[in-house]
């Protein structure tokens, strides 16, 4: 059974930091396009960041320079690091994963239907 489950989100305020982490299970973690998400009240899920075999291949025009993907493989653990946070980050943020295998050097999509597993999601809220 594949299961992904996220931790760390929170409160905080502008120009702070949060770093959320994914544990995922049931499949194998390097080898495979996985992703974070966000979904914002009233507006589509949109993605934010890939990672392949433990390097970052996408990321959205919104977050870039400010946030960062890494992979822990000996804990099965992807993280989200957000700096310089702003209100407009607010959201509940996923991770998710291909069921595809992937070679290494190619970039991963950053559209929803491209994942098959996801998990339950954790709230960020940014207040300025």
């Amino acid at each position: 059974q594949v299961q992904l489950v996220e931790s760390g989100g929170g409160s905080v305020q502008a120009g702070g930091s949060l770093r959320l982490s994914c544990v995922v299970s049931g499949i194998t973690f390097a080898n495979r396009c996985m992703a974070w998400f966000r979904q914002a009240p009233g507006q589509e899920r949109e993605g934010v960041t890939t990672i392949l075999y433990g390097k970052s291949t996408s990321n959205a025009d919104s977050v870039k320079g400010r946030f960062t993907t890494s992979q822990d493989y000996a804990k099965s653990t992807l993280y989200l690091q957000m700096n310089s946070l702003k209100p407009e980050d607010t959201a509940v943020y996923y991770c998710a994963a291909s069921s595809r295998f992937a070679w290494a050097g190619r970039d991963c999509s950053l559209e929803v239907g491209r994942y098959d597993f996801w998990g339950q999601g954790t709230q960020v809220t940014v207040s300025s």
